[in-house]
């Protein structure tokens, strides 16, 4: 039951971050009022306008910190800031550390008791967390900033630049999104000149529904760019039937290696028939590194890369 409730979940937020629009996360030095477009020095105080559109005055560095959101705690991990830790989701799980962190329950509902008797300095919170909670918290005295970015790279880098700078650690901000620019730009280049098989993306399947990766989304634009063509680049959103999957005969299928879903494919009327999966074209990847937009998201792009043109990664 966990974890279809984890699957479940997890649908959920895919499907929501395609609907999050783009809010700009300014970041001003207090004493100025200039913005700096990401690149301020961190001397305290400063304001910054979180995604919400809500100015946020942060007077000293924080030092009790808690995550409400995976790719946050693991922005915050990669920052080598994770000292400040305090208090993280129940669903942040990654690196492994972060299960010795108290949890404050999950991303929408969290327990706004146990975060009071953490006494944090700052909350950071991303995509689901509720403008009621925001409020909530701020009646307690308690500073929230919410940081997400567009669900792009380029939304991710800005979602790292802005925790680095709450956090005191631009340095190591800039250092990570340079690394995550190169290894893009690695698998873009080798991809670059290479056939494109079709490739179907499995988000669910049977009972649950039939879903994948529109080709308005985000995930199925990283198969673009990891050398393949979405399979279901003809629809928006997420929704998908199996009679259409059967009629487009896509060459590779990937799905999450969580579930037990290669099984379950492999046993799945409609699914076992694809030619993919008889001639063992089924794939695995740890789909927390398409799905969290976070510091594994490059990691992700160059698993899927992998799979799709395994010969260029010998």
């Amino acid at each position: 039951m966990l974890k279809k409730r984890l699957l479940l979940f997890i649908l959920g937020v895919v499907m929501a971050l395609s609907f999050i629009g783009c809010s700009d996360t300014d970041i001003l030095n207090d004493s100025t009022g200039e913005k700096s477009n990401g690149t301020v020095t961190n001397s305290f105080p400063i304001t910054v306008t979180d995604s919400y559109d809500r100015r946020i005055e942060i007077t000293a560095e924080p030092q009790r910190v808690i995550s409400i959101a995976p790719n946050i705690t693991e922005i915050v991990f990669s920052l080598d800031r994770s000292e400040k830790l305090v208090g993280r989701s129940e669903y942040c799980d990654f690196p492994e550390e972060a299960a010795d962190i108290a949890s404050i329950g999950s991303l929408t509902e969290p327990s706004i008791e146990r975060i009071a008797e953490l006494k944090p300095d700052l909350v950071i919170a991303s995509t689901h967390f509720a403008k009621e909670t925001v409020q909530t918290l701020e009646e307690l005295g308690i500073k929230v900033a919410v940081f997400y970015g567009e669900e792009s790279f380029e939304g991710v880098y800005d979602t790292i630049r802005k925790v680095g700078t709450v956090l005191d650690a631009k340095e190591n901000a800039e250092k990570l999104v340079s690394e995550m620019k190169i290894k893009v730009q690695n698998v873009l280049d080798k991809v670059a000149d290479k056939p494109k098989p079709s490739v179907y993306y499995v988000v669910s399947f049977g009972k649950t529904g039939d879903y994948t990766a529109g080709g308005d989304t985000f995930i199925g634009n990283m198969l673009e760019m990891a050398g393949g063509r979405n399979t279901a680049d003809d629809v928006t959103g997420w929704a998908y039937s199996l009679e259409k999957l059967i009629e487009q005969k896509p060459e590779i299928i990937i799905c999450s290696k969580y579930y037990n879903s290669k099984q379950g494919i492999e046993n799945t009327n409609g699914y076992k028939e694809l030619e993919a999966v008889k001639a063992g074209r089924l794939y695995e990847i740890d789909n927390n590194l398409l799905d969290r937009q976070g510091p594994r998201l490059a990691q992700g792009l160059e698993e899927l890369a992998r799979i799709i043109h395994s010969e260029v990664f010998k």
